[in-house]
């Protein structure tokens, strides 16, 4: 009885150790939680964590620990930090429609990039955005109260007996499809709800709340399923940060590139032409092709050889590549040919032809490294939910190259691809950005393809290059491709908002699958590597986010318009058409405004355009065969004074010059 009770008394002193990012190690009590640690630091953390990564998972702040573990404390500071709290707020929102609504069905609940949304079956009751101000107020009433978020494993059978009793048939069309024994409730107040998790300890962190939309949404994404109801909300921590977000949102509208495009004439849609297919006007087109002449000229100079593939593809070759695999059910179906049995695919990928065109002769390991790059438009099927504008289309051009080296020159073509993104993205005025590290799971490999030595060299490559590059870099693990690790640019545009731009991928699956080889100093066969790369991602998106970051004002050396010319008169048309033709001489793009209007009207529509430059034409200007110049947004210096056409032209084609450093 004695060493029963000292074997208790040595179990409730055990030790764990606990290890910090910083390397750190400390020792605490088994069972202590994440809540318990940040106390142990100090107060003011404690009061400021909201969750916490274990070993790499994300877990309630309260959750026990029993083992040793590497831990990092979340705050709102954190992206994990804010995704936690915004699965809390669904489930709080959830709490709040059930008082209002009972017998109120519930979906799924997620957290999403900015808030988080709740899909719900109401039945015949309707819900609109003039039900916002209740809600809202009832979940700030119920977030004062703390309730703390509670988990609670339950086995399947009791889940299901809950869930049933309570009516609640999306809840146990999802227990469906889970196992025994990974099972978890959550409670805050009088709410449950089956979760995985995790939360905030307490609702007492939500003090700002706002309802965004609502909009319907099929059960599971399934057209042929009920339609529910989905209502998008966010919260803070702050009344000021959730005021501090409606402004970003209000300045967002006003940048939004389908506004923009429009009224700058640069895309429509046509719904004959079919939805998620964007049409390039005049204007569009021509900022397009330069995006593309200054990319393609780039690409030269590394040592890029062009390629062009066709629109469609042998059912065959996408069964080879596995992207009949991956894409071909929920893709555009098989264009079939009066041949039986020919079948061909609009070209999801450029990859595949790329794989071919390497294919047509011998390669030698003096060969490599080889690169295509094409300019190749490409079809991927979104359901009608999914469009938006030109960052999520059914055709899209990307500016796809695929390198293909040897396993020892990896590095050195990833430093050289990073020297080709940065290019870019200065001359765009880019200048926030993160490059994000993707490498394998710790643990699980086995879904990876390719041995661990070529995983190594690549994973260590990609680090090292990021390293020489001095690029910020975040590393994921877990968050490369099953082909190879890879490295994406994640940029922040002028309102903050973070992009996915330009990606670098290591590919060890389709050089297998094409049978790709060359041969070695040893006079053996070897696989290439395979290197996928595009600094644009697709020209749609790009420029998408490029007139959302600038507003519309494009670079002078891209802006389809660089200079209005307004005469202040009809008499004076013929010299500004003599103006106009200098200039395009100096290879300079402009119009004249032709119009018999006043001069304050054209100069207030030019500025609307987002032209940079004005020049004012009139009897002074013509009689002294000068332009008087001024410059778009420039209250203070924007009226240049009357200069000589030829300055004015040296003066666009210098500042262009500044801006497009040679790469």
């Amino acid at each position: 009885m004695i060493f029963l009770k000292f074997a208790l008394l040595l179990k409730i002193f055990e030790m764990i150790n606990i290890t910090f990012p910083d390397k750190q190690v400390r020792q605490y009590n088994e069972g202590t939680t994440a809540l318990d640690i940040a106390k142990s630091i100090s107060e003011g953390l404690a009061r400021n964590v909201l969750a916490a990564k274990v070993d790499g998972e994300v877990w309630d702040a309260t959750r026990p620990i029993n083992k040793d573990a590497s831990i990092e404390l979340l705050t709102w500071d954190s992206n994990e930090g804010k995704s936690t709290m915004w699965h809390s707020s669904a489930h709080l929102m959830a709490e709040a429609l059930e008082e209002f609504y009972p017998g109120v069905k519930f979906g799924i609940g997620p957290p999403i990039e900015n808030g988080f949304y709740y899909d719900i079956g109401l039945g015949d009751k309707q819900f609109s955005s003039d039900d916002f101000k209740e809600i809202e107020y009832k979940m700030l009433e119920l977030a004062r109260q703390s309730n703390k978020y509670i988990r609670k494993e339950v086995s399947k059978a009791d889940a299901i007996n809950y869930f049933k009793e309570k009516g609640d048939e999306y809840k146990l069309d999802l227990l469906e499809g889970l196992e025994d024994g990974c099972i978890t409730f959550y409670t805050q107040g009088n709410f449950t709800d089956l979760c995985r998790g995790p939360h905030i300890p307490d609702t007492g962190f939500i003090k700002a709340v706002k309802l965004m939309s609502v909009a319907g949404a099929y059960w599971r994404g399934d057209e042929k399923k009920k339609q529910l109801t989905r209502i998008y909300g966010i919260t803070f921590p702050k009344q000021k940060e959730l005021t501090d977000y409606l402004t970003l949102l209000e300045e967002a509208k006003k940048r939004d590139h389908r506004k923009l495009g429009k009224e700058l004439e640069l895309f429509t849609f046509s719904e004959k032409v079919g939805m998620g297919l964007p049409l390039w006007l005049p204007k569009g087109a021509a900022l397009r092709e330069k995006l593309e002449s200054f990319l393609r000229k780039a690409q030269v100079k590394a040592g890029y050889q062009p390629v062009v593939t066709p629109h469609i593809g042998s059912k065959d070759l996408y069964v080879t590549s596995g992207h009949y695999e991956k894409y071909g059910a929920d893709s555009f179906q098989p264009i079939k040919t009066p041949a039986e049995g020919e079948e061909f695919f609009l070209k999801p990928m450029n990859c595949p032809h790329h794989c071919e065109i390497y294919k047509t002769k011998p390669r030698s390991y003096k060969d490599l490294p080889v690169r295509f790059a094409e300019f190749g438009t490409v079809y991927r099927y979104e359901q009608h939910g999914e469009l938006h504008g030109l960052t999520r289309v059914r055709g899209f051009t990307q500016d796809d190259a695929h390198l293909f080296c040897r396993p020892d020159q990896v590095k050195e073509e990833f430093c050289k691809v990073i020297d080709l993104v940065l290019y870019v993205f200065n001359a765009l005025g880019f200048t926030d950005y993160t490059a994000q590290i993707s490498l394998r799971d710790k643990v699980d490999r086995t879904k990876y393809i390719g041995t661990d030595e070529n995983w190594n060299k690549a994973e260590q490559s990609i680090i090292e290059a990021a390293a020489e590059k001095g690029l910020k870099t975040v590393v994921e693990y877990g968050e490369a491709a099953f082909y190879g690790p890879k490295l994406d640019f994640m940029v922040r545009d002028a309102i903050g908002r973070k992009w996915q731009l330009g990606t670098i991928q290591v590919d060890y699956n389709l050089p297998e699958r094409f049978e790709l080889e060359y041969t070695g100093a040893d006079n053996q066969k070897h696989r290439p590597v395979m290197i996928h790369r595009a600094p644009f991602g697709s020209m749609e998106r790009f420029v998408a986010v490029l007139i959302e970051h600038c507003a519309g004002k494009f670079p002078l050396w891209l802006t389809p318009e660089q200079v209005g010319i307004l005469p202040i008169s009809d008499k004076y048309i013929d010299y500004a058409l003599k103006v106009q033709e200098m200039l395009k001489n100096s290879d300079i793009r402009g119009f004249v405004d032709d119009r018999s209007e006043k001069i304050g009207k054209k100069i207030r529509d030019t500025e609307l355009k987002k032209v940079p430059y004005m020049l004012i034409l009139g009897e002074k200007e013509e009689a002294d065969g000068t332009v008087s110049v001024r410059k778009q947004g420039d209250a203070e210096h924007g009226d240049k004074g009357a200069m000589p056409i030829s300055a004015f032209a040296d003066l666009i084609n210098m500042e262009v010059k500044e801006r497009l450093e040679s790469f």
